[in-house]
């Protein structure tokens, strides 16, 4: 750099990371010094315990659970969710042919992209509500109107779709992915038109099938944004407190018998209910680290050479 330029660019740096470290990496820091303590939230005394809230974790059966319903959402949420969205992305730019025998997308298109996008806009919380109404455990519900309308479940005895050990699950990632799959397919959409028609037509005329187009065209020239897609995706799989406190049963949800449990509700009830702070915080540092070792090997895993058109 020039001489001065340091002085020019420290100037308009200072402001910005000196709030980062004051509103982001201070708080970290905070947290971890209170995971080893026994704090108890309201007061200002507590007495250091070491890592005694860390062995506590591991010997906490409710955590251990909610560690591994947190891992079901990791692997399911993120492997649905970009499917789906790569597969109507492709059918929407690449899924038909153009009047004079390119490529196209399918007829209607451009109003797809619109109703695929729509649940985007949805805050959370209006899903939680919306959601409930379709998993209402009665014939009221949605799902179960349906389902009793065509007589695949009795109505004295509608599916507790909520309050099902082994079904609870399913129904909270339906929602995850029903949300998620109108930005991602917009994503892919976007990286998708950069993709020169050329190369479709010529795989056509070679004789090759849509679906040898997607795997052998589409998907590798869009990784970069799956790989992305796929972090951020794993990120929010680790969280999901707004919906399960929302829609299961329970202080904060986890019902039904903590069989819908994450590690945030976990952490939550422990912080606000139980007077647990100082063992809620090493909680929040489990999840912090967690969070950054699934990006890592997320992004290691994904990793391939670019391909460049």
């Amino acid at each position: 750099m020039r001489k001065g330029q340091h002085r020019f660019v420290a100037g308009f740096l200072f402001l910005p990371v000196a709030l980062y470290l004051i509103f982001v990496i201070w708080p970290y820091i905070q947290t971890f010094g209170y995971s080893l303590t026994d704090w108890k939230g309201q007061s200002q005394s507590f007495d250091f315990v070491g890592l005694d809230n860390y062995t506590a974790l591991f010997e906490d059966d409710v955590f251990m659970g909610a560690i591994w319903h947190n891992i079901l959402f990791l692997v399911f949420i993120p492997v649905i969710t970009i499917l789906l969205a790569l597969f109507f992305a492709f059918m929407l730019n690449a899924g038909g042919r153009g009047r004079s025998g390119g490529v196209s997308g399918v007829a209607g298109s451009k109003y797809y992209r619109v109703v695929y996008f729509f649940p985007q806009v949805l805050s959370l919380a209006i899903l939680a509500v919306l959601f409930g109404a379709v998993y209402r455990s009665d014939g009221g519900g949605m799902l179960n109107g349906v389902l009793i309308g065509i007589g695949l479940v009795d109505s004295q005895n509608p599916v507790e779709w909520l309050n099902e050990p082994n079904v609870v699950l399913w129904a909270l990632m339906a929602v995850v992915v029903w949300h998620g799959v109108g930005f991602y397919l917009v994503l892919f959409s976007a990286a998708m038109q950069s993709i020169p028609r050329d190369i479709y037509e010529a795989a056509l005329i070679d004789g090759a099938s849509r679906t040898q187009s997607f795997f052998r065209i589409t998907l590798p020239l869009l990784w970069d944004s799956v790989q992305t897609a796929w972090v951020y995706l794993g990120i929010a799989a680790m969280d999901m407190f707004i919906l399960v406190s929302t829609m299961t049963a329970g202080d904060y949800g986890g019902g039904p018998d903590h069989h819908s449990e994450v590690m945030s509700t976990v952490m939550m009830r422990n912080f606000l209910l139980y007077g647990r702070s100082g063992y809620a915080c090493a909680m929040g540092v489990v999840m912090l680290v967690l969070t950054l070792i699934v990006s890592v090997v997320m992004l290691r895993a994904t990793r391939r050479e670019r391909i460049e058109f």
